[in-house]
């Protein structure tokens, strides 16, 4: 019947994904992160000639930061 039917998810920002898509999401998160702040430290040591110093620490805080959001998005439902 018409009214037996489960709600359609809307893709609204507080929809968690399931299964294979919580992966998905994860490691988007983590790579995207490293990615993003790896290249911003990049360009802070091709302005301040720090031999790599910024990259590196550009690539922790993108883990750090690709981390706190897996658990913030994907953590335990309330």
């Amino acid at each position: 019947m018409a009214g037996d039917r489960t709600p359609q998810s809307t893709g609204g920002p507080d929809d968690v994904p399931t299964g294979a898509g919580q992966g998905w999401t994860a490691l988007s998160y983590l790579i995207g992160g490293m990615l993003v702040w790896g290249f911003i430290g990049w360009l802070v040591d091709q302005w301040l000639d720090s031999g790599g110093i910024a990259t590196g620490i550009g690539v922790v805080l993108g883990m750090a930061g690709g981390i706190i959001l897996v658990v913030r998005r994907l953590g335990t439902p309330t």
